[in-house]
This record gives C-alpha cells, structure tokens and sequence, in this order.
C-alpha cells in the first residue's frame, strides 16, 4: 500500500511539474513604413489635358474635385461620381499610376 501512494505521488509530481513549464511563444512585429511623395494642391486648369481626357476616358461620369502634383510631375486626382470618391494617380501624360 505503501508503494502505491508512493507512486501516485510521484507520477502527479512529474505530471505538476510538466504542466509548470509552459511553452514559449515566439512573437515577431514587422513594422513597414510607406513613404509618400510631397503633393501639393493645384487647380483644375492646371492638370495637363491628357490627364484631364484620361480621367473622362478610363472614369466617365465623375467630376475633378481637387488635384495635386508632386515634384516627378505625378498628379493625385480626387474624383467623384454621386456620393462615392476615389482618388487616382497619374503622371503627366495621362498614364495611370498605381500606388
């Protein structure tokens, strides 16, 4: 009997000390950082008319409500079609970029 309580002692102390060591997590961050061009505002007579016939062509139905260029020449368009807007990228022959 003896032996017994012995060995149910020593198996439920090898079982605590099991379920001590927890496992090790191993967590990684990875951080991006997106760098964006300087754009500022311009008007609307100043977007290039490639630019312009792009946005009718590719966009038809929507109204130029703000522009931007940047130093490559790179314009931020702002459009919109009723209620929703979207922003569009092209450079200045019209192309559109994606970013």
């Amino acid at each position: 009997m003896k032996k017994l309580l012995v060995s149910t002692a020593i198996v439920l102390g090898s079982l605590t000390v099991n379920a001590a060591t927890a496992p090790v997590i191993k967590t990684s961050v990875n951080q991006s950082v997106t760098i964006q061009d300087e754009f500022t505002e311009v008007s609307a007579d100043a977007v290039p008319a490639a630019v312009k016939s792009t946005v009718e062509k590719s966009f038809p139905g929507t109204k130029l409500e703000k522009a931007y260029v940047n130093e490559k020449k790179e314009y931020k368009l702002e459009i919109s079609k009723g209620d929703k807007k979207y922003t569009v990228f092209t450079d200045a022959a019209g192309n559109i970029i994606k970013k």
